[in-house]
């Protein structure tokens, strides 16, 4: 096997598939209660890999681990260390939380898991189903041997919705498409803007948007991971983390009342216009189409929904289509590495220089391909019509949310700069006194007392500009996890 070539049965399925047929899923976040019993039982776990079958199988397990996880397994000090240093901190340190957004309601302290050394999960064990699959597959997971090993902190529960959100619009329509074949050359400067990704953004141990392996903790060699690593070369040493990638855990409990009834408070009764005003704060309608305007496609075959996102930002430049400050613009501007598209080597010289005219808006350091994640959420909560949210609340309305899951190769570098810069930034795209009308925080910041804002602009006549957004999404629990290989959950059980 060539240095580079993939070994999908060394990796987890969940990279590759999302399992988005297995239509019943249950999350356990567990803490290590017997070493032996627990290594024991991951070492028996049937982990689903990457690697085709044909039938697909009907279910899958996957398994991921905190830094407190790998030392509750005692992996070895040197191992650990080479992890990244966002892992090894974890989300709920002070500054971490402050640039995240998770302040006020969404403080870790508020949180129903992941703050404190009881509720800091040590692993998470997925389980994915086909209907009428998952009961049998809990029922043989969870055997004497699981009893003994795991003390359970906590269920996450899901429930299918149908590719719907909870607050009523499509989701998952837009996910980088991954270079599995490594035919990419991520040297050459993305003129256009392409969904196509390095695997190296998404697996460690391939390389990144720079031509680059991310790094990931390499061991020199010893009788452990001798015969269970794979080697690298110049000088010797085994990879821990080939294969392997980050996933990133966040609860979010959307507060679907409170979105409509606010929509429909500023549309005055008129459902229609809180629906339009509803899709101008997520920037697509309701059924996913995108507010700017769709690329025409020559591709032939192309599903309704792949014709969803072949879209940029570009014919709108002022904001009238979809508004600067949309979910889906903030999520994923769909920039490249020259704003404004220049022609010829000249032009595009001048401009990766930093010379020549710019856009108020123009950001040379923001290039979309290098802060991508793949999202595996998955909903939680019995499903609410949008029509009926904006009715009030009966007594025991239950809660509706997303289990928020992506994988990256660089937590710091994709996840924490997309929730910080994009996300949460109040200045985003030169706004001002606005965050994320969906995911951000209403809480004053320093030198931004107001952050409740959201602007629409408008061709021809006057913007309007909305105040005193309620907060709609409120984080109830999170953590960094490490979703290893195979061979390298071998080497932490050994």
């Amino acid at each position: 096997m060539t240095p580079n070539e993939v070994d999908y049965s060394d990796i987890q399925g969940l990279v590759r598939f999302g399992f988005g047929a297995m239509k019943e899923a249950r999350y356990a976040l567990l803490r290590v209660k017997d070493l032996p019993a627990a290594r024991a039982w991951l070492r028996s776990a049937p982990i689903t890999t990457a690697a085709t079958m044909d039938p697909p199988p009907p279910t899958a397990l996957q398994v991921a681990f905190t830094a407190a996880g790998l030392k509750a397994l005692e992996v070895s000090p040197a191992a650990v260390a080479g992890f990244s240093p966002e892992y090894l901190a974890g989300m709920t340190e002070e500054n971490r939380s402050r640039r995240l957004g998770d302040i006020g309601q969404s403080a870790p302290e508020e949180w129903e898991w992941g703050y404190g050394s009881d509720a800091m999960p040590h692993l998470i064990v997925m389980f994915f189903a086909e209907p009428g699959q998952l009961a049998p597959l809990l029922k043989n997971s969870k055997n004497s041997i699981w009893e003994e090993a795991f003390t359970e902190i906590r269920w996450l529960e899901t429930e299918n919705l149908d590719g719907i959100e909870p607050f009523g619009f499509a989701d998952g329509i837009s996910q980088p498409q991954i270079d599995w074949e490594q035919r990419r050359d991520p040297t050459r400067a993305e003129v256009d803007y392409s969904n196509l990704c390095s695997l190296g953004e998404f697996l460690l141990g391939y390389p990144n948007e720079y031509n680059k392996f991310t790094e990931r903790p390499l061991l020199e060699p010893d009788e452990q991971s001798a015969d269970l690593l794979g080697a690298v070369e110049a000088p010797e040493k085994k990879d821990l983390g080939r294969n392997g990638t980050y996933f990133v855990l966040r609860d979010l409990q959307q507060d679907v009342r409170a979105f409509w009834q606010f929509l429909n408070q500023q549309s005055e009764g008129d459902f229609a216009t809180a629906e339009k005003l509803g899709a101008s704060f997520v920037g697509r309608t309701r059924a996913g189409d995108p507010l700017a305007r769709v690329q025409k496609s020559s591709i032939p075959g192309i599903t309704p929904e792949e014709k969803q996102n072949q879209f940029t930002f570009e014919k709108d430049p002022g904001g009238s289509g979809c508004p600067f400050g949309a979910h889906i613009r903030r999520a994923n501007p769909r920039n490249t590495d020259f704003p404004g598209r220049p022609a010829g080597f000249f032009a595009r010289l001048v401009t990766r220089l930093g010379f020549g005219p710019r856009g108020f808006r123009d950001d040379l350091m923001s290039s979309v391909r290098f802060h991508r994640i793949l999202r595996r959420g998955r909903e939680y909560g019995p499903e609410l019509r949008p029509e009926d949210a904006v009715a009030l609340a009966p007594p025991n309305d239950p809660e509706r949310g997303l289990h928020f899951i992506c994988l990256n190769a660089n937590i710091s570098r994709q996840f924490e700069f997309l929730q910080n810069a994009w996300i949460v930034n109040t200045k985003f795209s030169g706004l001002t006194n606005e965050s994320d009308p969906l995911l951000g925080t209403r809480a004053p910041l320093v030198g931004c007392p107001a952050t409740a804002h959201f602007t629409i602009e408008a061709e021809n006549h006057l913007r309007r500009r909305l105040s005193g957004l309620p907060q709609f999404v409120t984080v109830r629990g999170g953590a960094y996890f490490f979703l290893p290989s195979l061979r390298a959950l071998r080497y932490f059980t050994a």
